[in-house]
């Protein structure tokens, strides 16, 4: 090869067969690794983020107890992965009856006792098959094989989501926002539930934080069984936290998170669009100099959004507000440790709903080599 040559004039001895075995033990952390930093630096609030940088985390952190050839840290590793499942199968059947005993029995309630069973069934359905007839094991096998495989996608996604939503809560926000989003979380009566409260007394912070620059926009609809709009409740509660009425607008007609960011935009949107019409700036002053320029309202129209949630709630808010095209950070308000497994099980299932064609290729593929190899055999196929 013309490269050999070239390296042996340079004095340099290449192992091309080490080169390519380690380029494919490498390639599972580098190449999602890579795909991680520019996805990344191109949008942080897309859900692929989560997928390359737990994979890149994960292959790496195998490859460094190998390369440390370390038995005991072998062992550890092996016993964390083998445990970890039936450690998480206790904490959610505990978590389930806290949730219960202060939430009371519902649907959510129990979501942390539907996902240890999920994880029973997926750590007991190699051995499901042998409690079968022989003459319908063919069907349960392949029932459970699929099964196993998009529980195994789910299983990952729900980790690298976990670890992904934390480390976006914790990312620097050094934006100077034009509006601060609220979203609702139900009421107790007219005044906001503690949870909402929350909500509120962040964003209040962010705003005293910046110096009270900046609007409020208050979003949620009025339920069927709530006496006034979680909108008013907000309005009225900062209200009363001494914030002036004009800072405030009210978004009163969403009853879903995307709602939420959609008629919101509207209404910033008409506010800014009734500023211009009376004269009023919607940029940044001159005396504002404080905000760098860069984190300024454009004269063009362009507008910094924070949208306030809670934590566990953060990350689709953001990716929500990336697929409306509306420059936000997601920043979140404190939740209770007890009921944070419920509430991130219920944004994980919301958001898979989201990103469902890695499921659907999963069982296309599956299904297909099934049918093929089913078909060879029949055929007398070798």
């Amino acid at each position: 090869m013309p490269i050999d040559s070239l390296l042996r004039d340079m004095g340099v001895h290449a192992d091309w067969e080490y080169i390519v075995a380690l380029s494919f033990v490498l390639a599972p952390a580098v190449v999602p690794g890579v795909l991680f930093i520019y996805s990344f630096i191109k949008e942080p609030r897309q859900f692929r983020n989560a997928l390359f940088l737990f994979a890149a985390l994960a292959w790496s952190s195998v490859l460094l107890v190998l390369k440390l050839n370390n038995l005991i840290l072998g062992v550890v590793l092996i016993a964390l992965v083998l445990l970890t499942p039936l450690l998480t199968i206790c904490f959610l059947l505990i978590n389930t009856v806290v949730v219960v005993k202060n939430n009371g029995f519902s649907l959510t309630s129990m979501l942390p006792f539907l996902m240890a069973g999920f994880l029973i069934l997926l750590i007991a359905s190699p051995s499901i098959v042998n409690y079968f007839d022989p003459d319908a094991r063919h069907v349960v096998v392949f029932l459970l094989g699929l099964f196993t495989l998009e529980g195994l996608w789910f299983s990952f996604t729900f980790v690298a989501l976990l670890f992904y939503s934390w480390v976006y809560r914790i990312l620097p926000r050094r934006r100077q926002y034009d509006y601060i989003i609220i979203h609702g979380a139900g009421l107790d009566g007219p005044r906001p539930t503690p949870l909402l409260a929350g909500r509120i007394d962040k964003a209040l912070a962010l705003w005293n934080k910046q110096l009270q620059h900046g609007k409020f926009v208050v979003s949620g609809g009025q339920g069927a069984d709530e006496v006034v709009s979680e909108a008013q409740a907000m309005r009225d509660y900062l209200l009363e936290k001494g914030v002036p009425a004009d800072a405030i607008l009210m978004e009163d007609e969403s009853t879903t998170t995307w709602e939420n960011l959609k008629n919101s935009l509207g209404v910033i949107h008409a506010d800014r669009a009734s500023a211009a019409a009376d004269g009023a700036p919607t940029t940044a002053t001159a005396d504002d100099a404080s905000a760098p320029s860069a984190d300024r309202t454009s004269a063009n129209g362009d507008f910094t959004t924070a949208v306030v949630t809670s934590d566990f709630h953060v990350f689709r808010c953001a990716e929500y507000a990336h697929n409306l095209g509306i420059k936000a950070d997601g920043i979140g308000s404190h939740t209770k440790g007890w009921y944070w497994p419920t509430a991130f099980i219920r944004e994980f299932i919301a958001i898979t709903k989201a990103h469902l064609w890695p499921y659907l290729v999963i069982g296309g593929m599956y299904t297909l080599i099934n049918v093929l190899n089913y078909a060879f055999f029949y055929l007398g196929v070798a």
